[in-house]
């Protein structure tokens, strides 16, 4: 890992990416090649029951304690710098023994620039810096075209209304992401081809608005060495992060939402994957995650889903205080038929 430069600042690294792109794995990964480095991590997630945070809470790395997540649920620290994103940076800061690198996870509807700019905030500026952000990307969703328009349908719509000024939510939040980052990190490679992975980095780099370092990884492992220590400084350049939103006063997520589902136990984890599968296909949902209590079972079964891909697995035991009950978190384009969707999930 490459020295930190003696301006008496902590470095920060921006860690962003669409819903489900592998950031938390990111995370995690990097937490395990710590070393004895002190890292804290704020995770900020969108909807008002935190998913992420409480995986890497439960992560059993060494030496990486509770303390040292700190998560930000049911809101977007660029909205809330004075709120949420300066109380929490003053509080690591003033610990016994502060943070050497903060990592910061932003939820996957996120958009990079707003949050730069609040590190021009006079009570940041003079006591961090942006090391730099990283960008992970879903390589089956890009290769599937989830951000990419539709020529024929989006010419067709506007020859019914010439006046029509087409807006896709998800390219501009892809777009905007990519655009802020000083390395991108095409994730889960392992299911794509070769032919596959080549398209998508040019697809990357078509939308990249400066040189970017593209760097394959599968199951978010990257060299801590290689992310850390970038010495972007990105607050400095933000001229340079073209977002779709410059010159607006502020940002809104009004083209997505999430509600939350409570899961009584289950009784076969495969049977309720493939029940939930069909329902995120019927309702077009991007992201389902959250826990579940399996019958019989002394652990707590960890499920993430994108699109129409699950995983999951057993993470920890569940403790003795906690009820034996599941949540999983929905997330969507606006206009979801929540109603429909807990029926399905409950059926």
């Amino acid at each position: 890992m490459t020295a930190p430069l003696s301006t008496g600042k902590t470095p920060v690294t921006i860690i962003t990416g669409f819903l489900g792109a592998g950031k938390t794995t990111l995370v995690r990964n990097l937490l395990e090649q710590a070393a004895g480095r002190r890292l804290a991590v704020i995770v900020n997630e969108f909807g008002e029951q935190g998913v992420d945070g409480e995986t890497l809470k439960s992560c059993g790395i060494p030496g990486c304690a509770e303390v040292d997540i700190v998560e930000l649920s049911n809101g977007c620290l660029c909205c809330t710098v004075a709120d949420d994103f300066v109380p929490t940076i003053e509080a690591l800061l003033a610990r016994p023994q502060p943070p050497e690198h903060i990592l910061i996870e932003t939820s996957g509807l996120a958009l990079p620039k707003p949050l730069l700019k609040a590190f021009g905030w006079p009570s940041v500026r003079s006591r961090l810096t942006v090391d730099g952000v990283i960008a992970v990307i879903d390589g089956p969703a890009v290769a599937a075209g989830r951000f990419a328009d539709d020529p024929a349908a989006v010419a067709a719509q506007q020859a019914l209304d010439p006046s029509l000024d087409h807006d896709n939510p998800l390219a501009e939040v892809y777009e905007d992401q990519l655009s802020a980052a000083d390395l991108v990190i095409l994730n889960k490679t392992d299911l794509l081809d070769a032919a596959e992975i080549a398209e998508v980095t040019r697809q990357i780099t078509a939308h990249l608005p400066r040189a970017v370092k593209v760097t394959p990884a599968r199951d978010g492992r990257a060299d801590l060495a290689a992310l850390l220590g970038l010495h972007a400084a990105a607050e400095n350049d933000l001229d340079a992060r073209p977002s779709h939103h410059d010159g607006a006063d502020d940002h809104e997520h009004d083209d997505f939402e999430s509600f939350l589902v409570s899961i009584p136990e289950i009784a076969d984890p495969d049977a309720f994957a493939a029940r939930l599968k069909s329902v995120v296909e019927a309702h077009d949902i991007l992201r389902v995650k959250g826990f579940l209590a399996v019958s019989g079972k002394p652990m707590r079964l960890a499920l993430q889903g994108v699109g129409a891909r699950f995983r999951q697995q057993f993470d920890r035991s569940w403790t003795a205080d906690e009820a034996r009950a599941g949540h999983l978190v929905v997330i969507g384009q606006t206009g979801l038929d929540r109603a429909a969707i807990t029926a399905g999930i409950l059926a």
